[in-house]
């Protein structure tokens, strides 16, 4: 296993997760990288860990330029378990290095792993000084948890941002300008939709902060590090944390018999000749992450489904649970469905919409199978509420 050199005496030392394909839920079908970093210098610093079961591959990679039991410091940006699973096993062979984290982080790592390690806290503006470089923290709480913090170092310009422009891709090319960018931008909207937009207005404190920052180099905790197409993610992170979105409409739905497959489809036509750009998705047939990765620039999210007892399929209670916790702001609704004997559907289709803070613009329930005269209808009124 092989460091590689993102910056003189800076090394790329993480591990590279090809067999992930669900992370917190959300299927990530290009696996992951855990980054850690390792910083050679008067007191050698390594930012961050990796998943437990690929420490090996850490030690390994630190190994290939020090003795790891040479490391001073070991920064931990974020406790969460793809980021700290290797301290218990790396923490062991340095007893006497000391752990730099926030005053949560110090908190949660106790929790996690009940151990006494060498504790360090610091708070925003706090600097760390390694020998010819200096290490600035600011603290980035709840982006994505209490603890975040994120380091930055002047004189390499390099912000070791945590999770913050992330993405999950495993891959050999660690640059930004050795893989496709399309691809890389895909997967950073598709990891802020599914674990960062519930915490877009910290998101915009976040950003103020990065734009002051004399940067040349990004490097996340997860996925290809950026040093040529900065710009390009920070405009996207800014359009992602503002909630700014597209002429564009999401609708999703499950259907028993067809019948609210066939309304989708009228609403899909009323989107397409009003000119929006519109995706649609049976969630038989689509995973709810790849839906938030759409929903996060979408104007409109039009959801449907018949009555199922008392309530509605499974499936669709399933994507807007999902969509109520990632809690996209400033979006429209319209919803639809089919019944038989009650109109339970549209009730709990309702209540989903109300506690999302989703405006409910337009409804179509019909009883069992729509005629065409009635899908018309349904065309029609979509085409003049949007």
């Amino acid at each position: 296993m092989k460091a590689i050199e993102v910056k003189k005496d800076i090394y790329w030392v993480g591990a590279i997760d090809w067999k992930l394909r669900n992370f917190h839920g959300y299927l990530t079908q290009r696996g992951s990288t855990y980054n850690a970093y390792l910083i050679v210098d008067e007191k050698i610093t390594l930012i961050d860990t990796v998943k437990g079961y690929l420490t090996k591959e850490l030690i390994e990679r630190i190994s290939d330029i020090i003795d790891p039991k040479k490391i001073d410091y070991v920064i931990s940006n974020h406790v969460e378990m793809d980021h700290s699973g290797a301290m218990p096993e790396v923490m062991e062979m340095l007893p006497n290095a000391t752990v730099i984290t926030s005053v949560a982080g110090e908190k949660e790592h106790r929790l996690h792993y009940k151990k006494d390690w060498k504790f360090q806290t610091v708070k925003s503006g706090d600097t760390l000084n390694i020998g010819k470089r200096n290490l600035h923290f600011v603290m980035t709480p709840m982006v994505h948890w209490p603890d975040n913090m994120v380091t930055y170092c002047p004189e390499e310009k390099i912000l070791f941002s945590n999770d913050a422009f992330g993405q999950h891709i495993a891959s050999s090319e660690r640059f930004d300008d050795e893989y496709p960018v399309e691809t890389i931008l895909e997967e950073a909207k598709k990891y802020y939709a599914n674990i960062v937009l519930p915490y877009s207005s910290q998101v915009v404190g976040v950003m103020e902060i990065v734009r002051s920052l004399d940067i040349e180099m990004i490097c996340p905790s997860h996925g290809i590090v950026w040093r040529k197409h900065i710009s390009l993610i920070l405009e996207n992170y800014e359009k992602w944390g503002s909630n700014q979105t597209d002429k564009k409409a999401v609708i999703v739905y499950d259907s028993m018999w067809h019948s609210t497959e066939m309304i989708a489809q009228m609403v899909k036509e009323a989107f397409e000749d009003k000119k929006y750009n519109y995706y649609i998705y049976d969630l038989k047939d689509t995973h709810i992450s790849d839906i938030m990765t759409q929903i996060i620039e979408a104007e409109y999210i039009c959801v449907g489904s018949p009555t199922l007892n008392k309530g509605i399929l499974p499936t669709v209670a399933a994507f807007l649970t999902y969509l109520q916790g990632l809690a996209p702001k400033g979006r429209k609704g319209i919803l639809f469905g089919s019944y038989g004997w009650a109109q339970a559907n549209m009730k709990a289709l309702d209540r989903y919409m109300e506690e999302s803070n989703i405006e409910v613009k337009y409804r179509a329930n019909i009883n069992f199978i729509p005629s065409q005269e009635q899908l018309d209808k349904i065309k029609q009124e979509v085409l003049d509420v949007i």
